[in-house]
């Protein structure tokens, strides 16, 4: 149980952020106003609240807005189950890949502005890019192996689809994870003194999984589009993206490296031990999770970014409105239908399509949980995740920090709020 003084702590954040989403568009209301039926919303409690009574997760906040109006937007657990530090709305949470859907947009803005088009080679940008070459044979006693030269070059749709060939350090599949620790690739975020110029030069040196293409592979892609918006706009990325998208839609609280004075609203990530038991995360092999309170230098655009559930609703809202928010146009509502639309024609992503930075739930895919066909999403590794439902209107997220996450919290969460709809 919470005491006074925490009770009203609580309540003031909760008062603040109202505010605070008034002033920007989004705005707190009744369910009814929104037609969802607020007694079955309520659900989503139970559905959070089990999974912390489990100990599968140390806290989790969910937020829902449907047409722009806010009517669900709570916080459950602890941000620190040591000191009992209760989860607030106002908390800040490494998203990890959800930086991807805000490089992806970033790279739609200049395409917009005419610096390039979608089907363009990316070594006309980016020279070390010319003349890929794809593995051939591999030998894992030493990590040695042989090339192919590629069928064609890589084009900027190919990275914004994930089907370049470029795969993921670390993460990734088990030859090319040794290829890239041979090269001297680094895991794509957690690495704060590096230049984000020289893991992608690094990378345009090392042979593809596949053919460009002719397949999905989850990888490095969108951390060569951020260097790729570096080039073109002569800016870095974290002072695009603060310039270009974070201040127009007033996300305050979104960065590569917070400022000391925010460092504190970080919740720590929880892992499991030896013993089934939640205990703070802070290395797994290369894995790091304390890079957002150094000052570093190195900003992927595929995994980087820090934030709050609130800044990030913003966002998703702003794709929502098809480009538009709080009086800012960042994209034309053109731009935002071709990047939510199927780019990758019969390839499958796990039944689903994949447009521009987001993976698109298919017919097939709606049959799962009932998540409406042409609904765009993402998550991060640390257990955040988001959708966008341009039919129902519905802008629905869940953030946890925790890796790995051993729980179906996700997809419950998902079908508690449309058994919620009430028209």
């Amino acid at each position: 149980m919470m005491n006074l003084k925490t009770a009203t702590l609580a309540l003031f954040l909760s008062l603040t952020f109202a505010f605070s989403f008034a002033q920007n568009g989004l705005q707190p209301a009744a369910p009814v106003s929104a037609k969802i039926n607020a007694e079955r919303l309520q659900r989503i409690d139970r559905v959070i609240e089990e999974n912390i009574e489990k100990k599968l997760i140390s806290g989790a906040i969910g937020f829902v807005a449907r047409d722009g109006k806010i009517v669900y937007n709570k916080a459950f657990g602890y941000r620190d189950l040591e000191t009992k530090a209760a989860m607030h709305t106002s908390d800040i949470f490494r998203i990890a890949s959800q930086t991807k859907a805000i490089t992806s947009i970033a790279v739609m803005m200049l395409f917009e502005e005419g610096r390039f088009l979608l089907d363009d080679p990316i070594s006309k940008y980016i020279p070390a890019f010319a003349k890929p070459v794809v593995l051939d044979k591999f030998n894992a006693t030493d990590s040695s192996y042989t090339t192919l030269p590629a069928k064609r070059e890589i084009t900027i749709r190919d990275l914004l689809t994930h089907t370049s060939g470029i795969d993921y350090a670390v993460i990734g599949s088990a030859n090319m994870k040794a290829v890239y620790a041979k090269n001297g690739l680094s895991p794509g975020f957690g690495s704060k003194e590096l230049l984000l110029k020289d893991e992608i030069l690094k990378l345009a040196k090392s042979p593809l999984v596949h053919q460009p293409g002719e397949r999905f592979t989850y990888g490095l892609n969108t951390d060569v589009l951020g260097y790729l918006v570096e080039v073109v706009s002569g800016k870095s990325l974290d002072q695009f993206f603060s310039e270009r998208i974070f201040k127009p839609l007033g996300m305050n609280d979104t960065y590569f490296y917070l400022p000391a004075s925010k460092r504190s609203r970080l919740v720590p990530v929880y892992t499991f031990n030896d013993q089934n038991q939640l205990v703070k995360h802070v290395r797994s092999g290369a894995i790091t999770s304390d890079y957002p309170v150094s000052n570093g230098t190195y900003f992927s655009g595929g995994a980087g970014l820090s934030s709050t559930i609130q800044d990030y609703a913003i966002f998703l809202q702003m794709l929502l409105n098809r480009g538009k928010y709080n009086g800012h146009q960042l994209l034309s509502r053109r731009t935002v239908d071709l990047m939510t639309m199927n780019q990758i024609g019969d390839i499958s992503l796990r039944g689903d399509k994949f447009g521009l930075g987001f993976q698109i739930t298919s017919e097939q895919g709606m049959a799962k949980l009932g998540v409406t066909e042409g609904t765009f999403a993402w998550g991060g590794y640390f257990g955040t995740t988001y959708w966008v439902d341009p039919v129902e209107k519905i802008v629905g997220l869940i953030f946890i920090q925790q890796s790995p996450l051993r729980s179906d919290i996700h997809d419950k969460f998902k079908a508690a709020v449309y058994q919620s709809l009430a028209d």
